[in-house]
């Protein structure tokens, strides 16, 4: 596969030579021991390229470290050795397990070199592909990304704050930011992300030293590892928090459930409790779904709780009668206009628009009522931020553009 950038050529004494990681004394993991993606759903191990530190691939990057892994990729801190810099790999499970998808994310990296401008302000909150490359496993070949390097995702910074909560400069700082990257995708690319929550925004890093540090960290203390006959499973390390002002501003990622905006869509998207109404209904969607979801994120991260839970009473699980039921009890009923549009709709709503999904609405609630956070500053501009984006009519929806502008955040940016 040819790679979306143009390989930078240096001279060959100016690249960085290999490093030899021969520190055989790890803290070795019994084999009977599952250990990261091994703990997954349906893990099989032959779907996963088998990594080892310290190997070079496509004779440039070279394994220095694991950053984490998931149900179709493991990530991987590395050394590009003809850049002189550190990189991150996302090294995704064969081509045989990944089918269509396998192309979907890098087409969304292809669309935003193609469509996006470079003078947008939000093309710097979205996430960079620097190369892309496909390797030869034992069984099948293999998707590799070659991203810059960042560090923790905001779920996991939110876990270091006692409270769960978000500080209230960074957190308008991390939604202004979000909202000029949702304008760039959706007004310049036409990309609807239809996958936003904590663990996709992440914290740039401008301070290369943290890098460093992890590589001679293993170079030094080698990570626990599960050392079999056919590969190592490894541990994942953290990198180290940036040091003075080395943390950079919030970017989206992840773009492997991103969608073209151009075409009609009327599928399921979204995870189950940022779903917007029109998704559930199958109504014909658009990059407002994203604007939705960005709206019970905020929730979730200001007020420490969710705003919609979709929890069944009778079924005590996830359905989309409770979620619509939660959702007619904050909003009241959906406009006429907007439900005739859903496939769904007779099997939640009467002819008059009236819910009839089984079971019986909550009791009527308002955002004023709901809101908990005692220290939140302008707590009425803030309310209108909200209603900006939780509307049932998607038209009625505020851009992202607008919502970048939004008095409350212009009060703290």
């Amino acid at each position: 596969m040819v790679s979306l950038l143009r390989r930078v050529s240096w001279p060959s004494w100016a690249s960085w030579k290999p490093v030899a990681f021969s520190n055989s004394n790890f803290p070795q993991i019994p084999a009977d021991y599952l250990v990261e993606e091994e703990t997954l759903p349906n893990y099989l191990a032959s779907r996963y390229y088998p990594v080892r530190i310290g190997e070079v691939l496509r004779d440039r990057y070279q394994i220095v470290g694991k950053l984490g892994f998931g149900a179709t990729s493991t990530v991987w801190l590395a050394r590009d050795l003809s850049g002189r810099r550190h990189v991150a790999l996302k090294l995704f499970v064969h081509a045989n397990s990944m089918g269509s998808q396998l192309d979907k994310e890098i087409n969304m990296y292809k669309r935003m070199k193609e469509r996006g401008s470079w003078f947008h302000d939000g093309r710097h909150y979205v996430r960079d592909l620097l190369d892309s490359f496909d390797i030869d496993g034992p069984d099948g070949r293999h998707r590799c990304l070659v991203h810059s390097p960042l560090w923790e995702n905001m779920h996991t910074f939110l876990r270091r704050n006692p409270i769960m909560r978000l500080p209230q400069p960074v957190f308008a700082v991390m939604l202004h930011r979000l909202f000029l990257a949702l304008d760039f995708l959706h007004t310049e690319c036409s990309i609807i992300h239809t996958d936003i929550r904590a663990d996709n925004i992440m914290f740039g890093i401008e301070d290369d030293s943290v890098f460093r540090e992890l590589e001679q960290r293993e170079l030094s203390d080698p990570s626990p590892r599960k050392v079999l006959k056919d590969r190592t499973i490894y541990t994942s390390r953290q990198l180290s928090m940036p040091k003075g002002r080395g943390l950079g501003a919030p970017v989206l990622c992840d773009f492997g459930s991103a969608v073209c905006g151009d075409v009609e869509h009327r599928e399921d998207v979204q995870p189950n409790i940022y779903r917007a109404p029109e998704v559930i209904l199958e109504v014909p969607w658009t990059s407002k779904i994203d604007i939705w979801n960005v709206g019970c994120m905020v929730w979730d991260l200001f007020e420490g709780g969710h705003l919609f839970t979709g929890h069944d009473p009778e079924l005590a699980t996830y359905r989309s009668r409770a979620h619509l039921a939660e959702m007619t009890a904050l909003l009241g009923p959906p406009p006429q206009q907007f439900l005739d549009q859903g496939n769904l709709k007779s099997k939640f709503f009467s002819e008059k628009g009236e819910f009839s999904g089984g079971i019986p609405l909550p009791p009527a609630r308002s955002l004023e009522e709901l809101e908990t956070n005692n220290e939140l500053e302008d707590r009425e501009s803030f309310l209108r931020m909200m209603r900006m984006m939780l509307q049932w009519d998607p038209h009625v929806r505020s851009s992202a553009k607008e919502l970048a502008d939004a008095e409350w955040l212009q009060g703290k940016v």
